[in-house]
């Protein structure tokens, strides 16, 4: 047998148990162990822990499982002996792990011993337990897993004469050992391990009464150590073992039978940390169960901090279970306080602390540590008696002011990501302002207003960039005059989809110009407008139907624009599946079908394209979803739906990928050239105001479908849809795989989520300096036929 990491950490085993093993007959169920003595019910047990361990215990014989055998044999209330203990944690050497039954034997010994029997064996049973506690895809269920823990967790404490047992707060995360090391203090407390032995028997997200009846009782003595945990917790940003999420539920829950502001203040912290997820880890939370809890407390809860972190929440939450949890409670924290939809999300938004510049200071010493909001972006400056450094001063680093400077700027890049989503949800909600509400909210909010400023508003019909003039915030039209507004006219954002096109075209024309870069796009918005076709069909739209996409982009953009979806795969129900996405304050539904196209590619059999499908509209009604007509649904919320699944097309479609699969190739060539869709012909309005203002404008010309470059050795054609290009004379292919992140130098662009623009501006800038190309196979495909450009 192979050697494990307990089997190092053991004193040698006594062979005479192993005969003693093999003397006695396999137990099955029609044994009756009635009349048995000790001696005998020991022996029998081992055998039970020997058959198990070589996957040969009660399971195959018929027995439900190993501890309904033990239980027939009394065995947790046997004389068992230290070199008993030994012997099956040898034997448990090569063991087939998977089901956890090989663990229970030994367990039930380890419980069953004093302190003394089990001096010098505590290492070995935490890596025993660590076992136990494994993650991926071999581990122990969770029932069983919970059993067995507790009573390799019960020796150990037992063993180190520690309070906490074993089992909890362990090593299966960094979570825990810490925990342990910075609250020895409190955790040694009486009644401590009570609460928390108490705290991991919860079994879901909302406490029954008897459960929170003894946690009342509990928690009182306990409340330093519970409330020290949870603090910890709200700075931890890994993800939980099982187990420690099941013990940091009960935590919180009990903790939350405080009503003090300060508790909900630590329950908003625990929703956060909980609720957040590793950026490759498609959303799932780090603590779901926690997360779950704590939404459920916050929901219940009075004041502005409940709805903050909910409302963030709904913005940051990527995995469909918690993000509904999350809208739930929205709705009804805004039902109790009267709020129209999407409005709790407004009224919450945390300013941190900034000031009306956007920023907010730390003193050290004489030093300023400075933290503001700059290009979008917190940053942290310094400065000494009023006068800016270069770089952070020795004497502020380490500080505790530095530190909370340094915990402050990622909070707040958080608040802004969020507001960005929020701010550009508002074109599917619609909704207007009363002048003061809206100057308070959108534009003087240290976070808000950092994209607030750069929006296009409308008053009374009349449109208008926000600028404080005399102290009082006016509209400035495309020419810089006040845009012709009453006073008292409410204010809502103003979208393309509902503007005149002269007024569009100016829009367009001022941004352009003007060098602004707008948060999001705006001027240059796409609309999407139900077609007769689509009418027609009734419930779902084809227009997107059939692409080929590269399927792990794909799922990354729906992820990053907020659509939820279960991921593809070779499961049973991994070829298709929905992603969707709520627009107009929650009020409706999208949801777009895409399948696995093509065969998975081993070694990780993952799969590499899907094919995009349908579109369709559901509307909220109570807690249900009701399938919609195309032409009923709101045009603001159709053409944002359309606007995203085109984003996913137009981004991720091998019409774009210049290393395409051949199986694709009819396909891929159909899409490369196809007719532009709104994202490309908005993309083409730019570009009509950009190029004239390049040092190649001259080498340049805008086609229906193409920008064509004259280089000094050929002429070439760039698709606006899929940046494809093709040369001229004969219209031959040229491939260039971009390089990631490829920038177009100065040039100001009107906004920063359109990639493809980029890229075709990139492309054009090097092919009309095509004699100065250095790249080997970019100079073979050009110089493979005839043809001069210039």
């Amino acid at each position: 047998m192979g050697e494990t990491t307990w089997t190092r950490l053991l004193p040698p085993a006594d062979d005479r148990f192993a005969a003693i093993v093999a003397a006695t007959p396999p137990y099955a169920p029609h044994i009756d162990p009635a009349g048995w003595d000790d001696e005998r019910r020991r022996a029998a047990a081992l055998r039970v822990h020997a058959d198990a361990v070589d996957d040969l215990g009660p399971p195959t014989s018929g027995y439900s499982n190993v501890m309904a055998a033990l239980h027939e044999l009394g065995a947790g209330g046997l004389a068992w002996s230290r070199d008993e203990l030994v012997w099956c944690l040898h034997r448990l050497t090569g063991a087939m792990l998977y089901d956890g039954e090989a663990f229970r034997v030994p367990g039930v010994v380890a419980a069953a011993l004093d302190a003394e029997a089990l001096d010098g064996l505590a290492d070995a049973l935490r890596a025993v337990l660590a076992a136990v506690n494994r993650r991926g895809i071999n581990a122990i269920p969770v029932a069983a897993r919970t059993e067995i823990a507790a009573l390799y967790g019960a020796a150990i404490a037992r063993a180190t004469a520690d309070p906490i047992p074993g089992d909890l707060l362990h090593a299966g995360d960094s979570f825990g050992p810490a925990a342990r090391r910075d609250l020895r203090a409190e955790l040694a407390v009486p009644g401590v391990a009570d609460a928390l032995l108490h705290a991991v028997t919860l079994s879901r997200p909302v406490p029954p009464a008897g459960w929170t009846a003894t946690a009342a009782r509990l928690l009182p003595p306990a409340r330093a150590a519970v409330r020290g945990i949870l603090e910890r917790y709200s700075r931890y940003h890994g993800y939980l073992h099982d187990s420690t999420d099941r013990l940091v539920r009960g935590l919180t829950c009990m903790l939350a039978l405080d009503d003090a502001a300060e508790t909900t203040a630590l329950v908003g912290a625990v929703a956060r940390a909980a609720g957040s997820a590793h950026p490759k880890s498609l959303g799932f939370p780090r603590a779901p169960r926690t997360a779950a809890a704590a939404v459920h407390i916050l929901a219940g809860r009075g004041g502005d901090e409940p709805v903050r972190v909910l409302a963030a929440l709904s913005l940051t939450v990527k995995n469909k279970a918690l993000l509904g949890r999350v809208q739930e409670a929205l709705q009804r924290l805004g039902a109790l306080r009267g709020w129209d939809p999407g409005q709790a999300a407004e009224l919450s938004v945390d300013d941190h602390g900034l000031d009306r510049d956007r920023r907010r200071r730390f003193a050290h010493e004489d030093y300023a540590i400075v933290l503001e909001i700059a290009e979008d972006k917190p940053r942290i400056r310094y400065e000494r008696a009023g006068a800016p450094l270069r770089s952070a001063p020795a004497a502020v680093r380490g500080t505790p002011a530095l530190a909370e400077a340094q915990e402050l700027r990622k909070r707040v890049a958080a608040t802004l990501a969020a507001e960005k989503g929020r701010v550009e949800g508002l074109l599917s909600q619609g909704g207007d302002w009363d002048p003061a509400d809206w100057a308070r909210r959108y534009l003087e909010h240290p976070v808000t207003g950092v994209y607030g400023r750069r929006l296009i508003w409308t008053a009374g019909g009349a449109a208008g960039l926000p600028e404080r003039r005399d102290g009082a915030w006016v509209l400035l039209d495309p020419a810089g005059e006040p845009a012709e507004a009453t006073p008292s006219a409410r204010i809502a954002l103003w979208s393309p989809l509902a503007a005149r096109p002269g007024d569009v075209a100016a829009w367009r024309d001022h941004v352009a110009g003007s060098g602004l870069r707008q948060p999001f796009k705006q001027a240059y918005r796409e609309s999407y407008i139900v077609t007769p076709a689509e009418e027609q069909a009734g419930e779902r739209s084809m227009r997107f139907a059939g692409h080929v996409l590269r399927y792990r982009q794909a799922s990354a953009l729906m992820r990053a624009r907020g659509w939820q979806a279960t991921y593809l795969g070779t499961w049973s129900s991994g070829a298709d599946t929905d992603a969707t996405k709520v627009f107009g304050a929650g009020r409706w539904r999208a949801t777009f079908e895409h399948e696995s196209a093509g065969d998975v590619v081993a070694p990780r059999y993952d799969v590499e394209f899907c094919t995009a499908g349908t579109v369709a509209f559901d509307r909220r009604d109570g807690a249900l979803w009701a399938r919609t007509a195309l032409a009923d649904v709101p045009p603001a919320v159709f053409s944002e739906a359309m606007r995203d699944v085109d984003l996913f097309v137009g981004v991720t479609s091998i019409g774009t990928d210049d290393a395409w699969p051949v199986r694709f190739a009819e396909r891929r060539e159909r899409a490369g050239f196809r007719d532009l869709t709104p994202i490309a012909e908005v993309r083409r309005e730019a570009l009509a105001r950009i190029v004239p203002r390049l040092r190649i404008a001259e080498r340049c010309e805008l086609q229906q479908r193409y920008l064509c470059v004259r280089g000094k050795l050929r002429a070439y054609r760039i698709h606006l849809g899929s940046g494809n290009i093709l040369m001229e004379p004969g219209d031959t292919y040229l491939c260039i795989v971009a390089a990631p992140g490829r920038a177009t130098g100065t040039i100001h662009l009107p906004f920063d989520d359109d990639p493809m623009l980029s890229l075709i501006l990139s492309k054009a800038l090097l092919l009309a300096a095509d004699d100065t190309i250095t790249d080997p196979d970019i100079r073979r495909q050009i110089g493979s036929a005839g043809g001069r450009g210039a």
